[in-house]
């Protein structure tokens, strides 16, 4: 399907509240616009791509000569504008001659907006017909066809080349608003093909805004928090899950941005931690015992240090993990292959709990004594106590390592893309 042209713009209700006036360039009409921005500037040329319409209220060329006005026309036709929109009766009484007479002879579309309408009204609606007719021309190469909340969602996993009014415009198509000080947690589900785990989770969160879709591997989705929520959103978004999602689920959890600060790359930060948490949740074993019943619900700040051991591939790093468990728990390792035991899973669920005793010995699910005599032989095969602030990181780094290369799990993962 063709581009939207700059016929259609002008047919938008917005634009035609502004009354404008085609003062030239009506041989050019019909040519497509890529994007609609404004600036205050007449330096505005420089950030042109081609293809665009500007809008200008028109101060930066009040006090401009006639030869920089001039200058002015050149450059945005140099650098492919799609045309040039002036408000004319605010700060600029009438359209300068000058910009008229260089627009009609380089063919460059030259409009008077007669009335003062936001241009933000104008550029909302413009930008998301352009989006708008743009999605609606993918259906041929992208699975999701029509769907513009799935190709959104999926460009931002796979952080494909966006920028952010483009970004905005697609989210506003797809009824995504993140209100002031919103705080936007990407999710990741596997274990089903619909959404209504996500539609319950945003029902219990009240007041939250979402985007979600469905994938061949999973169920991805942005939530947006409302600013005033009180409390951890990580863990808040990680308790509702708990309570809508069914046992057998797995549920990957990213951390929390704001919506307004870093753009859609922050976006799809949190949407690719969450992908990429979930393909270890499924693909390496778990540091401590998983809840009997229920589904599996966990973060990106959990499986930090997992993220960061296979960052580039459990593959690439395998012989260097390896090197680094060997060093650190050789003896552990040595005691293990000829004694059954569980001494390098109770040290990494010690040190992940604060070394304490009493937490440890529960989720291992032993007496404090049966825990004590595994501590007291960590200490005597390693030659060290583990309690030890200097060893603590090396300690922890190494059981996690250990866990990813062993991979005692054989789980399907069921066409999981690794966004690493």
């Amino acid at each position: 399907m063709p581009a939207l042209t700059l016929r259609e713009i002008l047919a938008l209700d917005p634009v035609r509240a502004a009354e404008p006036e085609l003062l030239a360039g009506d041989t050019a009409l019909d040519g497509p616009v890529r994007w609609v921005h404004s600036s205050e500037v007449y330096e505005g040329a420089n950030f042109l791509d081609g293809g665009e319409l500007l809008l200008t209220n028109g101060f930066g060329l009040t006090d401009a000569d006639e030869e920089v006005r001039r200058r002015y026309v050149r450059e945005l036709a140099a650098r492919g504008a799609a045309g040039l929109a002036v408000e004319v009766g605010r700060a600029l009484p009438a359209m300068p001659p000058e910009v008229t007479d260089e627009a009609r002879r380089l063919g460059l579309p030259l409009l008077a907006l007669r009335r003062v309408v936001p241009f933000v009204r104008i550029t909302e609606a413009a930008n998301r017909a352009i989006v708008a007719r743009g999605l609606s021309g993918r259906s041929v190469v992208r699975p999701w066809g029509d769907d513009h909340t799935a190709a959104l969602l999926a460009d931002l996993a796979d952080r494909a080349a966006l920028n952010q009014p483009e970004v905005e415009a697609r989210a506003a198509l797809a009824g995504f608003h993140p209100g002031p000080g919103a705080r936007l947690i990407g999710v990741s589900l596997h274990g089903t093909r619909e959404v209504s785990t996500v539609d319950r989770a945003v029902r219990l969160l009240g007041g939250a805004g979402v985007m979600r879709a469905a994938f061949p591997g999973d169920v991805l989705a942005l939530l947006s928090l409302p600013g005033t929520l009180p409390g951890d959103p990580v863990k808040t978004v990680q308790e509702a899950f708990r309570t809508a999602a069914a046992p057998g689920l797995t549920v990957a959890v990213g951390h929390a941005v704001p919506a307004s600060d870093g753009g859609w790359l922050r976006w799809s930060d949190t949407l690719r931690a969450a992908r990429t948490t979930l393909e270890l949740a499924l693909t390496v074993p778990p540091a401590e015992p998983a809840a009997p019943e229920g589904p599996l619900v966990t973060s990106s700040r959990a499986l930090a240090l997992e993220r960061e051991l296979t960052r580039g591939g459990v593959d690439a790093n395998r012989d260097r993990l390896a090197a680094l468990v060997q060093h650190a728990l050789g003896p552990l390792l040595a005691w293990e292959a000829a004694h059954p035991s569980d001494l390098v899973r109770t040290l990494e669920v010690h040190l992940r709990n604060g070394c304490s005793p009493t937490r440890t010995a529960a989720l291992l699910h032993i007496g404090r004594q049966s825990l004590y005599q595994r501590l007291e032989r960590i200490e005597s095969l390693l030659g060290l106590e583990i309690d030890d602030p200097d060893l603590l990181g090396e300690l922890l780094t190494a059981t996690c390592a250990q866990r990813v290369v062993r991979k005692a799990q054989t789980v399907a993962r069921g066409g999981l893309r690794t966004v690493a």
